[in-house]
This record gives structure tokens, sequence and C-alpha cells, in this order.
């Protein structure tokens, strides 16, 4: 019987610090790193650059037998392609978010999406982060993590990231942007963004990039090892 795989499962509201805490524990504990979110937006850019609205299910339903999405491991990680078009930083602007958002709660784009990510982690050492790792996509992950933070804290974060990559927009778009990524998130009838019962709650509101590596390291361990 082969070895069980080690998983790891980061959920949290959109901003919290997932994503850069996944791609640090990767590379700690030497896993892959899958970012689901990634995937989702990179569905919500092929909508909104077929001119369909991300509330046009019919429309969105339409479109999934076109999308040809590849994850390559490359450098330790997952590097999401679009019909061989490698997809960078233009999946993170607030219009693809509301677009991530609203295709993610269509049953059919979640299916879509699904085996794929199950697939990569039967076969390798994995860390994913999104809304409903812990939950859906891997409920079997030995090590899970809620992490959260206050929304003025991730609208703070994700201003500095979208300035620094040369993105133009303002605080307060990106604070209403997030609270409104929030409301949807958690209320949405499919894959909510709500913690598992065995995951634990990690606030990093107050913690630089370092101290939530190491405290993070210090609460999987346990369990993981």
């Amino acid at each position: 019987m082969a070895e069980m795989t080690k998983k790891i499962a980061l959920d949290g509201p959109s901003g919290s610090g997932k994503s850069t805490l996944a791609k640090n524990l990767a590379r700690h504990y030497g896993f892959v790193y899958i970012d689901t979110g990634a995937l989702y937006r990179t569905i919500g850019l092929f909508v909104c650059e077929r001119g369909i609205e991300s509330t046009d299910v019919a429309g969105i339903i339409s479109c999934l037998p076109d999308i040809k999405i590849e994850m390559k491991l490359e450098n330790g990680g997952g590097a999401v392609y679009l019909g061989g078009r490698r997809i960078g930083d233009e999946i993170r602007t607030p219009i693809i978010s509301k677009y991530a958002s609203d295709v993610s709660k269509v049953p059919e784009v979640r299916e879509f999406l699904l085996e794929t990510q199950r697939a990569i982690a039967r076969e390798n050492n994995v860390i994913m982060d999104g809304r409903d790792i812990g939950t859906v996509i891997l409920p079997d992950a030995q090590a899970k993590l809620f992490v959260f933070a206050s929304a003025e804290a991730r609208a703070k974060r994700r201003y500095a990231e979208l300035l620094e990559r040369g993105v133009e927009t303002t605080y307060e778009s990106v604070l209403a942007d997030m609270q409104w990524r929030d409301a949807n998130d958690s209320q949405r009838e499919i894959a909510p963004a709500v913690p598992a019962k065995d995951a634990v709650m990690f606030d990093n509101s107050l913690m630089n990039i370092d101290e939530m590596v190491k405290n993070a390291i210090e609460i999987i361990d346990k369990v993981l090892f």
C-alpha cells in the first residue's frame, strides 16, 4: 500500500495572507504549493475576456468546455496556464477578484476544478490555500489552519501589493472590495468560507511575515510529524 501523502490546508478570507504563508510553508517543508484561488481567478479572467457578466451563470457554464487550464509544477510551486498562456498578475485586479468570487459559486465550475486539485494531492505532499480546502477539497488533510485578519489589515496588505505591481487603485476601493468579498464568500450556499471543525484558528492581524510563518510551523509540526 502506497504511503499516504501529507496535506496542509489553509483556508480564510481574501487578503488574509494565506497565499504568502502557503508559499513560505511550501519552501520550508519542500511541499508542492497549489494556489486554488488562482484557478478560480483564471476561469474568471476567461469569462471576463469573453465579455460575459460575472453573474451570468448560463454564460459561465457555456464557457467551461472551451477552458483549458493546466497547473505545471515549477520551482516547487504551481504555475497556472490558460490555453498555453502563463497567467500572472492580470488575475489579481479588483474586477477579476469579483469574477473569481462569482464564478466560484457555480457548482459546475467547482466540479470542473475539483478532481484536478485532488489528483495533484494524491501524487504529492501538498499545501493548498483557498476557502474550502479543509471542508471540501481536502477534508482528509492532516493539518488545517483558518487564516484570518481584520478587513482593515488585509486591505492595507493588498493595497501595498497592488501598488508594488503597478496596479492603479485606492485603499478605499480595495477595502470596499474586501468587505464585499467577505460577505459574499461567507454567506454563499456553495462552499462558503467557513472554518473546518478541526481547523486551528490563526489570527495574523498583528503579525509580520516572519512571525506568521514561525507560528504556523509550530502549529503544523505538532500534527504533521
